[in-house]
């Protein structure tokens, strides 16, 4: 009796142990994701881009200037080609908005669009305006350490929580060690069917900060097929007002 005692004891206390750990773990996890979601973040901040779509039979390109401002507000211009120059999209909080000026007209985008082509691209409209936060709307389970590109990374697994409308099932990010730049996302469905695999590259230092100034996303089922995201410049922590971010401001954004 008193052995089975003690065995219940010593397993007790062992399930406690890794639950302990599991927590710490997670915590870690959780605490990696902000730091990188920090790093490309700021208070504010504001780039020009070059999206670039590559196709089997073609490659075209277009200019993109971009402002955030905390969590909650983002604003991506395409300014080339002439046919989309002036097109906006706005995030304010969980609502995301579209100017389209040759219809002039402020359109409000359904949560079902999230999950959509980005302007003809392989990223998401969420991937783009960040309707969902890799921070606030999933788990984090750190799944150990790995090696990409002769840099130690973190890896860890995202998964939604119940209550949050996302696009994918389950994320898995590595973040260099070193920087807590993010180097790779794969992206699955809820069936767990990888879709699409981001993988960043050239590090350098920009706005202040090392970043990975080239990001490549890559759909598992279209062979030959990728779009690649180039930042030309970057800037943090310039004053930028709340009322930038509002539908009735982005028809006036050049």
């Amino acid at each position: 009796m008193v052995c089975r005692f003690l065995s219940l004891f010593c397993l007790s206390a062992t399930m406690l142990m890794e639950h302990q750990a599991r927590a710490q773990d997670d915590s870690m996890a959780r605490e990696i994701i902000h730091k990188a979601e920090e790093k490309m973040r700021g208070k504010t901040s504001e780039a020009a881009i070059t999206i670039r779509i590559v196709r089997p039979k073609w490659t075209r390109e277009m200019k993109a200037k971009t402002w955030s401002k905390g969590k909650n507000n983002a604003v991506i211009l395409i300014t080339s080609p002439a046919k989309e120059n002036g097109i906006v999209y706005l995030r304010r909080e969980k609502e995301v908005w579209n100017w389209v000026p040759s219809i002039e007209r402020v359109v409000k985008l359904p949560p079902s669009m999230m999950s959509q082509s980005w302007m003809g691209t392989d990223f998401t409209n969420d991937d783009l305006v960040k309707e969902a936060s890799a921070e606030d709307d999933y788990t984090h389970r750190l799944l150990g350490q790995d090696s990409l590109a002769n840099r130690a990374c973190y890896r860890i697994e995202l998964k939604p929580l119940p209550d949050k409308a996302v696009v994918w099932g389950k994320v898995l990010v590595w973040v260099d060690v070193q920087w807590y730049v993010q180097l790779r996302a794969e992206f699955y469905d809820e069936e767990d069917h990888l879709v699409n695999t981001m993988s960043a590259s050239d590090l350098k230092w920009m706005g202040g900060r090392m970043l990975a100034s080239v990001m490549e996303m890559v759909p598992s089922d279209k062979p030959g097929n990728k779009t690649m995201l180039i930042y030309d410049s970057i800037t943090f922590d310039h004053e930028i007002t709340d009322r930038f971010f509002t539908p009735e401001n982005i028809r006036n954004i050049r």
